[in-house]
């Protein structure tokens, strides 16, 4: 037999207390909604049969609740790695993009140019972001070779670690979807990896 393939779940949290705001919530511990919690309980029937070796997740509330939701079937219990967080957002954690633009339009126009070179104010670069969550992916990567695992974090951190695994430049960040609840899926192939799935909402 051939060796096993090693295939990456790479999950978002499901949607958030906050969501309705559209907020920049980067850091800032917030539970799922119970729409989040939906989203989640879908996800992990969907994956009830892709015999899961291990889940990991970011600390933060929403990823971990979304974590344990599923592993729950497999009899896992989630590893938090705090390197999966999503990017720091700075003075702009808790702020709306309309109130930001407001208060801070030349920085926001800046931001919005450059997203995958220009850091938070007193917060992350997408450089950043890669610099932390880059790593982490590596060393659960390494620790699973030929396994099925599930990793749950943030719409930063899976476009971040979705370019990186596919080659692309951190300015194109915005072009992989991400939205709350929704699967990825990448496959470890010979030259790298490959992208099976891309942003899939779940089922509800």
């Amino acid at each position: 037999m051939g060796a096993r393939q090693t295939l990456i779940y790479l999950l978002r949290h499901g949607e958030v207390v906050l969501a309705e705001t559209r907020r920049f919530i980067g850091h800032l511990d917030v539970p799922l909604s119970a729409h989040g919690e939906r989203q989640s309980r879908a996800q992990a029937a969907r994956l009830a049969g892709a015999r899961l070796a291990a889940v990991f997740t970011s600390d933060l509330e929403r990823a971990r609740r979304t974590a344990e939701i599923i592993a729950s079937p497999h009899g896992l219990t989630p590893t938090m790695i705090p390197a999966l967080r999503e990017m720091a957002m700075g003075r702009w954690d808790g702020r709306t993009a309309e109130e930001i633009r407001r208060s801070e339009p030349a920085a926001f126009a800046d931001w919005m140019a450059r997203v995958g070179e220009v850091p938070f104010p007193e917060g992350e670069s997408v450089p950043d972001l890669r610099a932390r969550a880059w790593p982490a992916f590596v060393a659960i990567v390494a620790a699973h070779a030929g396994e099925s695992i599930a990793i749950v974090a943030h719409g930063g951190t899976n476009r971040a670690l979705l370019c990186t695994a596919l080659g692309l430049e951190l300015h194109r960040i915005l072009a992989l979807g991400q939205d709350c609840g929704a699967l990825s899926v990448l496959e470890r192939v010979a030259e790298g990896w490959r992208l099976a799935r891309l942003n899939e909402p779940p089922m509800l």
